[in-house]
């Protein structure tokens, strides 16, 4: 009888919920405008109050600062499934990111404080372009963002080397809506959604050393931290289920609270900065994460009939397997001026998510990306502006139990303004 329950929500509770829910996508790649010109490439540099994020031990080696900045990300994706007719694109929405940080020096001594978003994307499809009828009223869509706030420390042990640590207080928040498909029993299609957040804590550790006033070194190792998310889910077509009077089960009720808990990974940054003439400073990082953490996310149920429900169909597990991934960062800033920058980046950015798990919920894919940006300082005050653009690789994947075979593609721009002063 366990079976034939099993086979009855297979078909009547027939949608995927295997969402990459933290893919290179989510992760914002280069924060602040000035590291964002440089392609990231900002570990052994961190010489303004991004730093808490980059390498906190930047912040003994610098003045003392307060600094604002706002960034834009576009997703541009797309997926085709010739088979089944679809050729969809994502809507183009701009996702606001940004953060306010301060950095105050004390000789030796410096102490920070950052409120910044280290990661923030999403995806939204019309659903019309996969052939749902445009009268069913049903969404698909994303929404992710995190917000940290991070007191920082630094000394400056020598005139050669310094060490940092910020503390990471995350609060993290996650929307997604998807269709649920009645047909099985003739119904339609109905709404699914599901609405979290969480809080988690980590710490991020920083060195850096300068071997003269030409070259320096940095490093950064920022410590795993577990999110626990709590939330609710709503199903409207579970209260319209009929009973299965053999296993004493009732429909359920259209909502359940539920838990999960997601381990943000380790990450581990290195980089050299070098300065071969007194306006040119060239940077290069290599930037690793741990994505091999996160196998699998799972879902408890307050209901019993919604953890009975999901359980049998496997919806209540996001499937990844991921893969560690090491990002290749260059960057450049050269002085035209004493008070005007222009800055190149680049960066290799793999994607840690197999086509085993890919779908248009949390696209992602190997990207190629180019970065430039300008600065100008008057007086203690300096404007920064920059751009970024990822190019994405088409990823044509083969069916598998959790994913959505096809072809996906996914670049994002992003652009980033930023002011700063000093103190």
């Amino acid at each position: 009888m366990k079976k034939i329950f099993k086979l009855t929500l297979s078909f009547i509770l027939a949608f995927a919920v295997t969402s990459n829910v933290f893919a290179n996508g989510l992760s914002l790649n280069s924060l602040g405008s000035r590291a964002l010109g440089m392609g990231g490439a900002f570990v052994a540099l961190s010489n303004d109050a991004t730093a808490i994020y980059w390498n906190p031990a930047g912040l003994a080696d610098q003045k003392s600062s307060v600094l604002a900045y706002f960034t834009g990300v576009m997703p541009i994706g797309s997926y085709k499934m010739d088979a089944a007719g679809i050729d969809a694109s994502t809507a183009s929405n701009i996702y606001p990111t940004g953060g306010l940080l301060a950095n105050y020096r004390m000789d030796k001594l410096a102490l920070a404080l950052g409120v910044y978003v280290p990661a923030g994307l999403g995806a939204e499809w019309d659903l019309t372009d996969f052939g749902v009828p445009a009268a069913a009223n049903v969404e698909l869509l994303s929404q992710i963002g995190v917000i940290s706030i991070s007191p920082a420390v630094a000394y400056q042990v020598n005139d050669q080397f310094s060490v940092g640590l910020a503390l990471n207080i995350s609060y993290a928040m996650f929307d997604m809506k998807q269709q649920v498909s009645g047909a099985a029993l003739g119904l339609g299609l109905y709404q699914f959604e599901e609405e979290s957040t969480g809080m988690g804590f980590g710490a991020t550790i920083g060195l850096k050393y300068k071997f003269s006033d030409q070259l320096a070194a940095g490093a950064t190792v920022r410590l795993a931290s577990k999110v626990s998310m709590s939330g609710t889910a709503k199903n409207p077509l579970f209260p319209g289920l009929p009973s299965i009077p053999a296993m004493g089960i009732a429909p359920g009720p259209g909502e359940s609270d539920f838990d999960r808990d997601v381990t943000w990974p380790l990450w581990i940054g290195g980089g050299l900065a070098y300065k071969p003439t007194k306006c040119l400073t060239l940077t290069l990082d290599a930037q690793y994460s741990q994505w091999s953490e996160l196998d699998k996310l799972v879902a408890v149920y307050d209901n019993a009939y919604w953890k009975a429900a999901m359980a049998a169909q496997g919806s209540d597990e996001f499937k990844l397997d991921w893969e560690d991934a090491v990002q290749i960062r260059l960057g450049g800033e050269y002085m035209v001026s004493p008070a005007t920058a222009i800055r190149l980046g680049y960066y290799y950015d793999p994607a840690p998510a197999p086509d085993e798990t890919l779908n248009v919920l949390f696209p992602s894919s190997t990207n190629h990306v180019f970065t430039g940006g300008v600065g100008y300082s008057f007086g203690n005050y300096t404007l920064e502006a920059a751009a970024e653009y990822l190019y994405g690789a088409d990823r044509d994947v083969e069916a598998t139990e959790h994913n959505m075979p096809g072809i996906h593609h996914l670049d994002v721009f992003a652009f980033s303004v930023g002011f700063s002063m000093g103190l």
